[in-house]
């Protein structure tokens, strides 16, 4: 969805579930506007009510889409689960493989990835990609919009997303908590952003980390406050190139246990 739309509205890391939320991007040009549905990764094990969240978004992705992309790359290791397969398979709606980073791969093992995929379901466009570089992005988008039907525009031409900037403030500290941190922490922190003041000259940013318990609390801070210290530097720097001006970042963490199951919380986060 990045590349399609030419800017970085969903947070990316190489670690599964990254992205928790339904985020919606919109590619408005002269003749069309498309509306870019990016869910979290299908959960099979429900642990949290935040999970069942995350499936609901995919629920309803089902239910208004009228194009279905497929994306998977030579390197995955899982498939999809069974019943998101069949899901996929009884929907009318055109689909789309895309086989990204085809880059990392040779021929044969990208044309045997696409069989494997062509014999269980039946897409109506195959493409290859490597979003990174923009290679086969242009295609893709083609096809997309030969595909949509005609309707009027949801949005107003200028709007990029559905999200407001707070948001995409708490995914970019979020994505460097993935990046920076190991095992357990990234699934158990959320960044809530409780306050956001724009200046003439600089952007001051209050955000609350929370995690679920003390333990996870002590690994985030770091010793002597080293790692929290790091990850603001990292976050501010993400959030100065995204908002294109200086920015003052302050950065607390707060433990609330169970935070995934408790409702009210949920609501605040967004879910």
């Amino acid at each position: 969805m990045n590349q399609l739309l030419g800017e970085k509205l969903s947070i990316v890391t190489h670690k599964p579930q990254t992205t928790r939320h339904r985020i919606l991007g919109i590619l408005s040009e002269p003749h069309y506007q498309i509306v870019l549905s990016d869910v979290p990764g299908y959960v099979e094990e429900i642990s949290y009510h935040m999970h069942r969240k995350m499936n609901s978004y995919i629920d309803e992705s089902f239910e208004d889409a009228d194009v279905l992309l497929v994306m998977i790359s030579p390197s995955d290791t899982r498939s999809l689960a069974d019943d998101l397969i069949q899901r996929i398979i009884e929907s009318k709606v055109y689909k789309v493989l895309v086989i990204n980073k085809v880059d990392l791969a040779n021929e044969a093992h990208i044309e045997a990835l696409t069989q494997v995929w062509k014999d269980r379901i039946v897409f109506d466009k195959i493409h290859r990609t490597v979003a990174e570089k923009g290679v086969g992005v242009d295609d893709l988008l083609n096809t997309i919009v030969l595909a949509l039907p005609e309707g009027p525009p949801y949005f107003p031409e200028d709007q990029i997303s559905d999200r407001n900037i707070r948001f995409f403030v708490s995914e970019i500290i979020r994505e460097q908590i993935f990046l920076l941190y190991r095992q357990e922490i990234p699934y158990n922190a959320q960044v809530d952003i409780e306050g956001y003041k724009d200046e003439e000259d600089i952007i001051h940013i209050d955000a609350m980390i929370y995690v679920s318990r003390n333990s996870q609390k002590y690994i985030l801070i770091g010793k002597q406050g080293s790692a929290i210290k790091e990850l603001g530097i990292r976050s501010r720097e993400q959030l100065e190139e995204y908002l294109g001006k200086k920015v003052f970042l302050k950065l607390h963490v707060k433990v609330r246990e169970k935070w995934r199951n408790n409702e009210d919380l949920l609501r605040k986060f967004g879910y």
